[in-house]
């Protein structure tokens, strides 16, 4: 079978549909590559700071590794802007949906609002924007993590004097973390709490 038969989903065989996912489970074995496209796309977004938005995304992820920042956390720093180009509104909340099957809750939840967190240094500045947008998360089990995550890694990564790691040095990580069974609770884990830093592991890398 090259395609199926069906014009509305209604009419299909089991045979189609079994066909039909497979298909599916081959694509999405490539899907580490195609977000490492998207990301080089990135240079396409906005423009006017120092560097661009995909130098931006590689050194927060060159940050989070030299803390010593587990796999989960180093993945989710790199792409947690790659919505720039397709969802400007809510760009967040895109990457939080691409990553959240795959990494922990933590870092999805960290990734979908650090918009909200990020308006802390920038906010007082612009009418009609909220500086304190952050408070409306304020007592959620990862407030701090998110407010750590954009201290360290987000807000202060568009220096173009920064050492940055190429993108070639994170494919193998995104490779691992796409290539998890979805929605696994063994990865997942709703409730805990990974430290951003790890110092034994940040000297072991340096």
């Amino acid at each position: 079978m090259d395609k199926v038969s069906f014009t509305q989903m209604k009419d299909g065989t089991r045979e189609e549909y079994e066909f039909l996912t497979a298909q599916e489970i081959a694509h999405t074995r490539h899907t580490a590559q195609r977000l490492m496209t998207a990301l080089v796309d990135l240079d396409q977004s906005l423009s006017g700071y120092q560097i661009t938005r995909l130098g931006h995304s590689l050194q927060s992820a060159t940050r989070a590794w030299r803390d010593g920042a587990d796999t989960d956390w180093v993945v989710s720093a790199l792409l947690h802007d790659i919505g720039d180009i397709y969802a400007p509104y809510n760009h967040d909340e895109y990457a939080a949906t691409i990553l959240r099957p795959f990494v922990r809750e933590q870092c999805a939840w960290c990734v979908q609002t650090h918009g909200d967190f990020q308006m802390l240094y920038y906010g007082h500045h612009l009418p009609g924007f909220d500086q304190n947008k952050r408070e409306r998360h304020r007592g959620h089990v990862y407030f701090d993590d998110c407010a750590q995550f954009c201290e360290r890694w987000d807000q202060a990564s568009f220096d173009p004097a920064y050492d940055t790691l190429q993108l070639d040095f994170f494919a193998p990580m995104v490779e691992e973390v796409f290539a998890r069974k979805p929605y696994d609770p063994a990865v997942l884990r709703p409730g805990a709490r990974e430290p951003l830093t790890d110092p034994t592991r940040a000297a072991a890398r340096a």
